[in-house]
């Protein structure tokens, strides 16, 4: 029972997740990178504290990426409307 209408709407499903998943970590890290350097830029002795705190929240932003991946991969390959 393979619908090609409900296989072709999951796969745009998937591409949707993925692509609007990724969009707003991307600016958060593009954004948080460029403030960081700015902060060691005027207060080269607090580096290594900046950077700690910058690479959690990098890791923090990512796995919002990787929601967006594991619904695209269930759309895909664990498809609940088949």
């Amino acid at each position: 029972m393979n619908n090609p209408l409900i296989s072709a709407a999951s796969v745009i499903a998937a591409g949707l997740a993925v692509g609007l998943a990724s969009i707003g970590p991307g600016v958060g890290q593009g954004t948080a990178a460029g403030r960081a350097l700015e902060s060691i830029a005027r207060q080269p002795q607090a580096d290594g504290k900046i950077r700690g705190v910058l690479l959690l929240s990098l890791a923090f932003m990512e796995a919002l990426t990787i929601y967006g991946l594991v619904i695209a991969l269930a759309l895909l390959f664990a498809n609940p409307f088949v």
